[in-house]
């Protein structure tokens, strides 16, 4: 008998669908090969015209300069990042987290870290979203005949879903005449993931959605894709159901993967029986960038639910998701070396070998040491929560480390963040990682708002709407730009609902 969620699709307002394939079956490939490829998706290009102004950007702008001691980033370093930033995310979950980026440091009151991100009136247009709504088309039209994943198909259940978010903005800032390929695209891709993809039939998290096509498999790296795309798209629909969902992986995930002796997360558990061929395999090590996935996953989940209307239905799911960033946050500060730069599997020495994965051995890792920093800050101004001076103090340590004398000990001449872990290999050091570019970005916005939070002053560069987290600060937004009011398409079982400013239309 199939397990109930393989039939329970109205519980999430979802059409039942009889479209809905089986998860897709790849050919067996050693682990290896699939690890130097991970998500086995072709690598999509963004359009030219993007790639190249953002170069352009970085380099007319002036070469940075290194002030000795100096624990900042100044503008032009950040304006390398972000280049190469924006030229090097190219596989799904790279430009899910490119469009979370740009939406936390660019379009502040969009993201969820806002009290307004629910609002149908955008500030902007959408010829002012372009660097996110391109990331949008681009998921969407990279779409393949014999797959209904964001970005085309993947034998990675999971990544795809982190373009949900931006796709559903899509639809939301366009009018009704260009939206419905955005609703369409996300309502299929949030059916794939509900009721097309493995799950554990029984034991130990069961119930819990893999992050894998080809085998029931849970990383730590699917709590910052799947869970607030859930999230989100419960709260613009107003489907507490599925807002619960989000918070149900999370806790399944977690009954799985948290390591309560270290207060840290295990990279992968499988519960069938080991094949490198079909991915099935187990990583019980502590990886830095799993353990920064998981609080960066959470807190988006948590600010979700804390800045939606529904809020007050989810007060302890809130504090169970705020005690858990914080179980994380605090065994990464316990195992902080006095570098300031995690190790890539944070609590074995460097130079030694990783038990959990064959022939690996640890190297220090800044792309997990930005994630983990800027979590830290994100968590304060958003929750303010309670005995967190040493979690700050580790936090600090590690952004005094990245951020020495201007970047130059960590940052290379093209602003690229070093050293880092191969973005597509975990366990192997790798030369550019795109992801990490985004971290630095979501590092320096975080900070700069709690820096805000903890002054109670304003921010003129822009922030997180920190008007509910009780820090008693007022962080502000830019709320310039043209703009015309954003519109909604949504499908729902039996209609799309179009929201136009006033107009509601309902169209059978």
């Amino acid at each position: 008998m199939a397990p109930p969620w393989h039939n329970g699709a109205e519980k999430f307002l979802l059409p039942m669908a009889s479209n809905i394939r089986p998860p897709t079956q790849v050919q067996p490939k050693k682990l290896r090969n699939y690890l130097s490829q991970r998500c086995n998706a072709s690598i999509h290009l963004f359009p030219l015209f993007h790639s190249i102004s953002s170069l352009i950007l970085a380099l007319c702008a002036p070469t940075h300069s290194f002030d000795k001691d100096t624990k900042v980033l100044n503008n032009s370093l950040l304006a390398l990042v972000r280049a190469q930033m924006n030229n090097s995310s190219l596989l799904s979950w790279e430009a899910g987290t490119r469009a979370e980026t740009i939406l936390e440091v660019d379009f502040p009151e969009l993201s969820v870290f806002s009290s307004e991100y629910l609002s149908f009136a955008s500030p902007y247009t959408p010829e002012a979203l372009t660097s996110v709504i391109s990331i949008a088309q681009t998921a969407v039209s990279n779409r393949t005949s014999d797959s209904t994943q964001l970005w085309g198909a993947s034998s990675s259940a999971g990544d795809p879903t982190s373009l949900g978010v931006v796709v559903l903005l899509a639809n939301r800032t366009h009018s009704s005449d260009d939206s419905t390929q955005y609703a369409q695209a996300a309502q299929e891709q949030l059916e794939l993931i509900l009721t097309g993809t493995p799950r554990i039939e029984n034991g130990l998290a069961a119930g819990a959605i893999s992050h894998r096509t080809d085998s029931v498999a849970l990383w730590s790296d699917f709590m910052y894709m799947t869970p607030p795309f859930l999230a989100y798209y419960g709260a613009i629909t107003n489907n507490v159901t599925l807002i619960l969902e989000a918070y149900n992986q999370i806790s399944l995930y977690r009954s799985a993967l948290f390591s309560p002796s270290a207060s840290l997360w295990q990279h992968i558990y499988c519960p069938g029986a080991y094949s490198a061929a079909y991915n099935n395999f187990n990583d019980s090590g502590h990886w830095a960038t799993g353990n920064g996935w998981a609080a960066a996953g959470m807190l988006r989940v948590l600010a979700t639910m804390k800045n939606s209307p529904q809020a007050s239905q989810f007060h302890s799911q809130q504090n169970d998701l705020s005690e858990w960033i914080t179980e994380i946050h605090a065994g990464m500060a316990n195992v902080l070396p006095a570098s300031g730069v995690f190790n890539n599997y944070v609590d074995i020495a460097n130079g030694t070998r990783v038990p959990s994965i064959e022939h690996a051995w640890n190297f220090p890792d800044a792309s997990g040491t930005a994630l983990f920093a800027g979590t830290v800050y994100r968590h304060v101004t958003l929750s303010n929560p309670a005995n967190y001076t040493k979690i700050v103090e580790a936090a600090e340590t590690a952004r005094n480390a990245l951020y020495a004398k201007n970047g130059s000990t960590h940052f290379d001449g093209e602003g690229w963040l070093m050293p880092v872990v191969d973005p597509h290999v975990f366990a192997q050091a790798g030369n550019h990682s795109d992801e990490a570019q985004s971290f630095v970005l979501q590092l320096e916005n975080s900070w700069q708002a709690w820096l805000g939070a903890s002054a109670g002053t304003s921010l003129a560069s822009g922030g997180v709407d920190n008007a509910n987290t009780g820090v008693g600060s007022d962080i502000g937004t830019n709320s310039s730009g043209g703009g015309r009011q954003g519109g909604l398409v949504i499908a729902t079982p039996t209609a799309v609902v179009v929201v136009l400013g006033a107009l509601v239309m309902l169209s059978t």
